[in-house]
């Protein structure tokens, strides 16, 4: 049998008292007496009562939840960067919808319907890796709900933005592998429409010409940078006749599927080829050898997103501007890439 939902009414009839009274003692209403309070507290527990979030919001105008969209909750990048949006919103007594696209623009829509059906005070979002027209994120502009964008995000849509610089991580890393002697370094890339792969090519492409290497459009293979594509990647790589002795991938999932072709074809890493991945991922410290990456700072990453998103649910729209932070990326040189 379904379970009857308990109302302010209920515990009202319970205590003799008005729903009003109920809802003021509910929440915390300076008005109400102690002993009325902890009366109302109790009995709603006996009754297990659960407040109507959406209710709650429509009177006060605010929900305390903040959404979140990722485009998938269990890679550790993302899952970082929730745990540090809760940590900050948290404390500032906001709870968090968490949300997953799946890189699906359908599913990335659907989300922001939902959002705001359910009245959110702001959203954080990454970008889907399929998502080019932006018209549904304009719907959250529209009614006025503060948005975020990290990591994967859009430039010069009037909202906040966090993001590590790209460019730098990029230039950084090829850096390295020219300074341990490579001179013919493949790119495993990902789609440039997307501003952090775009700024990944361009600091790849500026190491090189900075080093008076040339940029060989054979040696730039684009994907949506799972692992599968990185194996694609290495073994497209590998069949050239002049082969690759670095690859600088922007994800460690594409790293460690040419980690995984170099070991089946019995290419020794870094003796034969280097390999420099993105984004720090705990597996990449844990596989033989190490994979070096470009770590993103992904827990103030999200304390920052946090941060911005409180930041503009407390203001008004006349006296809000929109911030840009650029974190700085650092290079976590592991044995994928060293001489010894």
């Amino acid at each position: 049998m379904e379970r009857k939902k308990v109302t302010l009414q209920d515990i009202a009839k319970a205590l003799n008292i008005t729903p009003s009274a109920v809802s003021k003692a509910l929440s915390d209403h300076p008005r109400m007496s102690q002993k009325t309070k902890d009366a109302v507290n109790k009995m709603a527990e006996e009754l297990n009562y659960k407040p109507n979030q959406i209710a709650a919001a429509l009177r006060s105008g605010q929900s305390k939840l903040i959404g979140v969209i990722v485009p998938a909750a269990n890679i550790s990048f993302f899952s970082s960067v929730i745990r540090g949006i809760e940590e900050t919103v948290n404390k500032a007594g906001y709870s968090v919808i968490l949300t997953q696209s799946d890189d699906s623009v359908k599913k990335e829509k659907d989300i922001i319907n939902t959002l705001l059906a359910t009245r959110v005070d702001g959203v954080i979002a990454a970008l889907g890796l399929k998502t080019k027209k932006y018209q549904h994120f304009e719907k959250l502009k529209e009614e006025n709900v503060p948005l975020v964008f990290f990591d994967r995000i859009i430039k010069d849509f009037g909202v906040s933005t966090v993001e590590v610089d790209d460019y730098k991580g990029a230039y950084n890393a090829v850096s390295h592998l020219i300074e341990q002697g490579c001179k013919r370094i493949a790119h495993l890339a990902g789609h440039s429409h997307m501003e952090l792969y775009k700024n990944r090519l361009k600091g790849y492409k500026s190491a090189l010409r900075d080093a008076s290497l040339p940029v060989e459009k054979e040696l730039i293979i684009q994907s949506d940078l799972h692992l599968e594509d990185g194996r694609n990647g290495m073994l497209q790589l590998l069949a050239m006749k002049d082969r690759p002795d670095a690859i600088f991938c922007s994800s460690d999932y594409t790293a460690v599927g040419a980690l995984q072709i170099a070991r089946e074809q019995n290419i020794i890493v870094p003796d034969e080829v280097m390999i420099f991945g993105f984004s720090n991922e705990p597996f990449t410290s844990y596989l033989d050898p190490g994979i070096s990456s470009v770590d993103q700072s992904s827990i103030i990453m999200g304390h920052t997103a946090g941060e911005l998103v409180l930041e503009h649910i407390k203001s008004t729209n006349s006296d809000f501007t929109a911030k840009n932070i650029v974190l700085n990326p650092t290079l976590i040189i592991r044995n994928s890439s060293k001489n010894f």
